[in-house]
C-alpha cells in the first residue's frame, strides 16, 4: 500500500555481507531491514514471525540452504508464500533449476551493484521479479543445453504468438518492461497484458519463471 515500508529479512551466514546489505536497503526510504539470520533454520523462523514483504537468501548457509529455505517459504503448496530472492554467485549455476521450482522470484549476485539490491526488493515487493542479464545468460543457458531436444515441440505446443514470442526471448535476456517497450515500440500497459497472456500460457508464476521456460524450451539460444 502506498506510504507502507517494504520489510526485508536477510540471511547469509557471513556478518559483512549482512551488515553490507543492510546499510544500503536501510538508506533507502521505504526499506527497512527488520531481521537478519545467520543460517537458514533461523530464516525461516523469523520470515514465519515477522512476514516480511521480501525475504533475501543465500544459497550456501549452515543447518538448512537457501533452496531449502526457498521451498519452505515460497515452494508448492505454500498457503501464503512470501516473496524470496536468491542471492548467488556464478559457481551456483546448477541451483538454478532448484530455486525456480521451489519458487524463487529472483536472483542476486552476491557483488551485485547497491542499486541492482534495491532493484530487486522493489521488484519482489510488487511480485514481480529481477533478473539481471548476468544472472539469466549464465544460469539459464545450463537449461538451454540440457533440454536442447525438447524445444520445437514446446515451442509450437506453448502457442504464442509471434510478438509473445519476441518479448519472452527479451526476458530470457534479462530486458525490463521499458526496454521491451523501446525495443518493440509497444506502451507499458501492453507489454503488461502479454506478459499476463504469456504467463497464462506457459504456467509461469512470474518473469523469471518465463525466461527458464524460453531456455528449457529453446525459445532463445546463449550468445557465441
Amino acid at each position: 500500500m502506498p506510504g507502507t515500508s517494504i520489510d526485508v529479512v536477510v540471511a547469509d551466514d557471513q556478518e559483512l555481507v549482512r551488515a553490507g546489505f543492510r546499510m544500503i536497503l536501510d538508506a533507502q526510504p521505504g526499506i527497512e531491514v527488520v531481521g537478519e539470520a545467520a543460517d537458514g533454520v533461523e530464516c525461516v523462523e523469523l520470515a514465519h514471525r515477522l512476514r516480511p514483504q521480501v525475504v533475501l537468501a543465500d544459497i550456501r548457509m549452515p543447518r538448512l540452504d537457501g533452496l531449502e529455505v526457498t521451498r519452505q517459504l515460497a515452494g508448492p503448496g505454500v498457503a501464503d508464500p512470501l516473496n524470496v530472492v536468491v542471492i548467488t554467485t556464478f559457481d551456483q549455476d546448477d541451483y538454478v533449476r532448484t530455486a525456480l521450482r521451489n519458487g524463487a522470484c529472483g536472483f542476486l549476485l552476491k557483488d551485485a551493484t547497491p542499486a541492482l539490491l534495491v532493484e530487486a526488493v522493489h521488484a519482489a515487493a510488487r511480485g514481480d521479479a529481477l533478473v539481471s542479464p548476468a544472472v539469466t545468460v549464465r544460469l539459464l543457458k545450463r537449461l538451454e543445453q540440457a533440454e536442447a531436444g525438447a524445444a520445437p515441440s514446446g515451442v509450437a505446443a506453448s502457442g504464442l504468438s509471434v510478438r509473445e514470442l519476441d518479448i519472452v526471448r527479451l526476458i530470457a535476456v534479462g530486458r525490463t518492461n521499458q526496454e521491451i517497450c523501446d525495443e518493440l515500440f509497444l506502451s507499458l500497459s501492453t507489454v503488461k497484458t502479454y506478459l499476463g497472456r504469456i504467463q497464462a500460457k506457459v504456467e509461469a508464476r512470474n518473469r523469471v519463471e518465463i525466461a527458464a521456460w524460453a531456455w528449457e524450451h529453446g525459445a532463445v539460444r546463449p550468445a557465441v
